[in-house]
């Protein structure tokens, strides 16, 4: 049989009290870092360390970051960690300017929103003022005295308001090549079905067209004046068939 090594008790007590020593020191130090991590959570969240320290806005163009950030509910001094996502983003969804919008939280402490917006098409002309219409077909309200509007067709004359959202959305279907030649937009009054109207372009010719196909008949516009030619001006009629008809002596449009 092998003989054990047989380890007297006193040699055995020095290397217990180490081991008791070592656990007790490991204790302490868990619990004092759990002590210290409580004390730093609490001062996180009564001083202003747990506040937003930066917000961020991302694609908008017609509505300023002020408005959304206004609109998101969001105040000074507000916790960090106790915003809500889906708060900021209902909040900011109910803005007709706004088709979507997401939140995003980052460090630190810093508020990410990123929103895509309805584009204008077009601008209501009533009583001299300039009603801004989006894609959605919401009208919103009306610009400065001193705003022009630039880049969008004005729809003028226009008494048949149930037309607008209709309009609005094939407006939004047209490259910016062709929208751009646009300069106004009429309802044709002698029209029965209130579906018909009459462009006057940047180039000064006049197009017919209906609003149900407008836009799929729109785009063949630019290749129609190109074989036309610079020197023929006219009425392009571009509805059910498309043909070209010369202006007679009282029916070019004014300059």
């Amino acid at each position: 049989m092998d003989k054990h090594k047989v380890v007297p008790i006193e040699d055995r007590i020095p290397k217990l009290k180490t081991q008791r020593k070592q656990k007790t020191n490991r204790r302490m130090i868990i619990y004092l870092s759990l002590f210290f991590l409580l004390i730093m959570i609490f001062v996180y969240f009564q001083s202003s360390f747990s506040d937003v320290k930066k917000i961020t806005v991302t694609g908008n163009e017609n509505i300023s970051d002020e408005a959304i950030i206004k609109a998101g509910k969001i105040k000074p001094h507000t916790s960090f960690l106790n915003l809500s996502d889906k708060d900021i983003e209902n909040n900011i969804g109910k803005l007709q300017e706004i088709s979507s919008v997401a939140v995003h939280k980052s460090f630190y402490n810093h508020l990410q929103i990123q929103v895509k917006e309805y584009h204008r098409v077009a601008y209501l002309e009533e009583k001299s003022k300039y009603y801004p219409v989006l894609e959605s077909g919401k009208v919103l309200a009306p610009m400065g005295k001193k705003f022009m509007p630039v880049n969008a067709p004005i729809i003028a004359d226009w008494k048949d308001k149930s037309q607008l959202k209709p309009m609005a959305k094939e407006l939004a279907k047209l490259s910016q090549g062709v929208a751009h030649r646009i300069s106004e937009i009429h309802l044709d009054s002698k029209a029965k079905d209130g579906n018909k109207i009459i462009l006057y372009m940047t180039d000064g010719y006049v197009v017919r067209s209906s609003i149900s196909h407008f836009s799929r008949k729109m785009e063949e516009y630019p290749s129609i004046v190109q074989q036309l030619g610079p020197h023929r001006k006219g009425v392009i009629n571009m509805d059910i068939s498309t043909y070209f008809r010369e202006y007679g002596d009282e029916e070019a449009p004014k300059e």
